[in-house]
């Protein structure tokens, strides 16, 4: 099997500007000095509603140094189903990636799928939430809660890269 493309860790994250459901724009530059989530979300894949209770339950114990920032980028999504999801799965905001051009940028295929961004910018994770599978569907560990915790102990994680499962995203 091939190993899908990904972006080189430890170099600079593709650096973007998203308005969210809102219209607040919001831009990775802006972010330095935080730790970034960056998770690629869909209203409808049914791997993102299974993992978006972890998510917003790990995101709450990160604190103030760690921003989450779910970003849809699945074309046939509209703004009002995207904002419903968000709501009721507890999701604190959703960039929306209309064009598509964030998602290429980072090279993603599925969602949900995920990059950690250190607080100086470097990519220093990329992949699933956790080690959930088709056949393991209960998680023994959680990918990038530990990349969170390793960097917020000024430490690089241990493990840097999974390859992320889910739905896939289609590219127009």
């Amino acid at each position: 099997m091939a190993t899908p493309p990904s972006l080189p860790l430890d170099q600079p994250a593709p650096l973007f500007s998203l308005p969210d459901l809102e219209g607040h724009i919001w831009s990775l530059e802006n972010l330095r000095g935080k730790i970034v989530v960056l998770y690629f979300w869909s209203a409808e894949c049914a791997w993102c509603q299974r993992t978006d209770p972890r998510v917003v339950e790990r995101a709450a114990s990160w604190g103030e140094p760690v921003v989450l920032l779910p970003i849809a980028s699945v074309l046939e999504e509209t703004p009002a189903q995207l904002k419903q999801a968000a709501i009721e799965r507890g999701l604190p905001r959703v960039l929306h990636d209309a064009d598509q051009a964030v998602a290429r940028h980072y090279v993603v295929q599925t969602t949900p799928h995920f990059f950690v961004v250190d607080t100086i910018g470097l990519l220093r994770y990329q992949g699933a939430f956790d080690d959930v599978t088709f056949r393991q569907r209960t998680p023994t560990r959680f990918y990038v809660d530990e990349a969170v915790q390793a960097l917020l102990a000024g430490r690089l994680p241990e493990v840097r890269e999974t390859l992320a499962y889910g739905c896939a995203l289609t590219l127009h």
